[in-house]
């Protein structure tokens, strides 16, 4: 098994990245980041109401919080979807106990967080299922560079993307035009799209693909999140 991604804790409790010299989440948090540009963006859980399934696509697991965020909101919901399905790629993933650690905040995260610590173990390049709630919350994970993952995955519609990852400054491959549409390849019409930067060249990337982006009101100490829908003006095959 590869060796876990290593990762420093500020003194201020924030996750930091050697390799990338950036933040794995905004410094007011990763559940409040979760809710509002992630879930809030997507319009969860309303959206997913009363529906059979929900599909969510991530492109940067990092320490699963995203996962949990949804998870918890699922299992809150008296309307929630039969099956929640996260499919999420990561190339660097951590240990079990940084994940523990990074949940360990939250209460309410902090239960679903040890169910996920005890699956995570031999998580070699390639693809796993892990399986949860009596196999009604899925997990896929996708442990590999994002553009090969996406390339390999079997095809779904995705209703929810998440493009999460560090800052294009910092790993411009996580954002390329090649990973916009790759993950636009698992949208429908009507899908939604969140994420926390609002760069102009992904804003302009977005809309070419068939995206409708608009800014959102950010979480501190950003001013502005970004949320898309899938709203192609051609006939989508």
């Amino acid at each position: 098994m590869p060796p876990a991604e290593p990762l420093q804790w500020r003194a201020d409790g924030v996750p930091h990245s050697p390799r990338f010299s950036d933040i794995y989440h905004t410094e007011t948090g990763a559940l409040a980041q979760a809710r509002h540009v992630f879930l809030g963006g997507c319009g969860l859980p309303g959206a997913w109401a009363n529906r059979p399934q929900w599909r969510i696509l991530e492109t940067g697991f990092g320490l699963g919080l995203n996962f949990l965020t949804s998870w918890q909101a699922w299992k809150q919901d008296p309307s929630r979807p039969s099956l929640l399905h996260f499919v999420s790629v990561e190339a660097y993933p951590v240990s079990r106990e940084d994940i523990l650690r990074a949940s360990a905040r939250y209460e309410e995260l902090a239960p679903l967080a040890r169910q996920l610590a005890d699956q995570w173990h031999g998580l070699l390049p390639g693809f796993h299922r892990l399986a949860f709630e009596g196999g009604r919350v899925l997990l896929t994970l996708c442990i590999g560079d994002v553009r090969p993952m996406l390339r390999a995955q079997r095809h779904f519609e995705a209703d929810s993307i998440f493009l999460d990852g560090f800052s294009p400054e910092r790993n411009p491959d996580m954002w390329s035009p090649d990973v916009l549409k790759g993950v636009t390849r698992f949208a429908r019409v009507g899908s939604r799209l969140a994420t926390w930067t609002v760069a102009r060249a992904l804003r302009d990337g977005l809309q070419q693909l068939g995206w409708q982006p608009r800014k959102l009101q950010g979480l501190a100490p950003k001013r502005d999140c970004l949320r898309a829908a899938f709203e192609p003006a051609w006939a989508v095959r």
